[in-house]
């Protein structure tokens, strides 16, 4: 061995004895950078096909329900079949709403349907619902002596119904829906009546055949025209004497509109 080659090994293991290597770990020395195999190139990712998705399941038939119309859809249907009074009496009994639970009786007309003449009020009362007439109590005995005044007679020259011929709870305002739900009847009872001249009692009827939004105070003391399957009709709008009641100051105006019906009745003013 070179001397030479010999004094870089004695360096090289001065070396590790200074680095704190006091054992060998095999007998015989290894080239440990020879020994080290040559790490192959990964080869290159590959794109896999995308998998094909699983046809989507189909949903399981459901089973188709019949269309239930809403009530008032019915109503009008119903409304629509009645041929005569007597008919349209029974499909408003057929109706469905909360009011036939809570009234006593349906209040359906009264007076004479060939009179020319139909009053509509807005709902019946308690006197109403006991004995299954509209306008029986006080507010429509005052009503009669009122029409009365002017020479009309409930039993031979008018005739009276109301929006409405089931009794609110408590004598309450209609609503709305109620209004929706029974203005098919009303309307189909106008057509069969026929009358020549319209007289509305009060802000609900007023406003409901009207399609209107102002008060009865705005409506009132005029001619209008309710539209009707039959053709526009003459209509009258004036107070409700339940109105009258609690207010006795505007009987002077429920009396001007008295002379005005009086008047278009005998010919003197058209309605306008």
């Amino acid at each position: 061995m070179e001397a030479g080659y010999r004094e870089e090994l004695l360096a090289a293991l001065r070396l590790q004895l200074e680095w704190g290597v006091d054992e060998a770990l095999e007998d015989a020395p290894v080239d440990r950078f020879a020994a080290r195999a040559p790490v192959p190139e990964a080869p290159p990712p590959t794109l896999a096909a995308p998998a094909l998705a699983a046809p989507a399941a189909r949903p399981a038939a459901r089973a188709v329900l019949p269309l239930v119309p809403p009530p008032a859809a019915a109503a009008a249907a119903l409304a629509a079949a009645a041929q005569d009074l007597a008919a349209l009496k029974s499909a408003i009994a057929e109706a469905d709403s909360p009011l036939r639970d809570t009234a006593t009786n349906l209040v359906f007309s009264d007076g004479v349907a060939e009179s020319g003449l139909m009053m509509v009020g807005e709902a019946p009362g308690a006197d109403e619902d006991r004995l299954g007439r509209p306008f029986v109590g006080v507010s429509g005995q005052l009503l009669d002596r009122m029409l009365a005044s002017i020479g009309l007679d409930r039993t031979k020259n008018f005739y009276l119904t109301n929006i409405l011929p089931w009794r609110p709870p408590g004598n309450r305002t209609p609503t709305d829906a109620e209004i929706t739900l029974f203005l098919p009847f009303l309307m189909r009872h106008i057509e069969l009546v026929r009358p020549r001249h319209l007289v509305l009692l009060g802000g609900v009827s007023a406003k409901a055949l009207l399609r209107s939004k102002d008060g009865i105070t705005r409506l009132r003391g005029r001619w209008h025209q309710v539209e009707t399957p039959s053709g526009p009709l003459p209509a009258l709008a004036t107070l409700h004497p339940a109105y009258l009641l609690r207010t006795p100051s505007a009987k002077r105006e429920a009396w001007s509109d008295l002379l005005l019906l009086r008047r278009t009745l005998d010919g003197d003013a058209a309605p306008r």
